[in-house]
C-alpha cells in the first residue's frame, strides 16, 4: 500500500477536536497530542505568512492533526489580513484541496 501524499491527511472528527495553539514567539502553530508535539512553522515577511514546515510525529499521522494545524494557520492569516505562501508540500496540498483559502495566496 502506498503512503498517502503530503497534505492528503483527511479531516476527521479528531482534527476538529485537536487543540491548536498559536505560539507567536516560536512562529508556529502547535498541538500536543498523546504527549507528542505536532507543529506548523511559519515566517512572516512583509505581510506574507510563509508556511515553511509542517511536522506530525509518525505515531500521530493519519489523524487529521496536520490538517488542523494548517487550517489554524490559514484562519489566523485571514483574520490578520495576511497573505500566505505555502513553502512545504503538506501546506501546498492542503490549499489545493481547500479552495476557500485560495484567496489568501500571495
Amino acid at each position: 500500500m502506498a503512503d498517502p501524499l503530503p497534505g492528503s491527511e483527511p479531516e476527521t472528527e479528531m482534527s476538529a477536536a485537536v487543540a491548536v495553539v498559536h505560539n507567536a514567539q516560536a512562529h508556529r502553530f502547535e498541538a500536543e497530542v498523546d504527549g507528542r508535539l505536532a507543529r506548523c512553522d511559519y515566517r512572516l515577511q512583509e505581510g506574507v505568512m510563509h508556511l515553511v514546515h509542517t511536522e506530525v510525529p509518525p505515531a500521530l499521522e493519519g489523524r487529521g492533526i496536520g490538517a488542523a494545524l494548517v487550517r489554524a494557520a490559514l484562519e489566523h492569516a485571514s483574520a490578520e489580513g495576511l497573505r500566505v505562501r505555502p513553502m512545504c508540500s503538506f501546506a501546498s496540498a492542503y490549499l489545493a484541496r481547500h479552495p476557500q483559502f485560495r484567496s489568501l495566496l500571495a
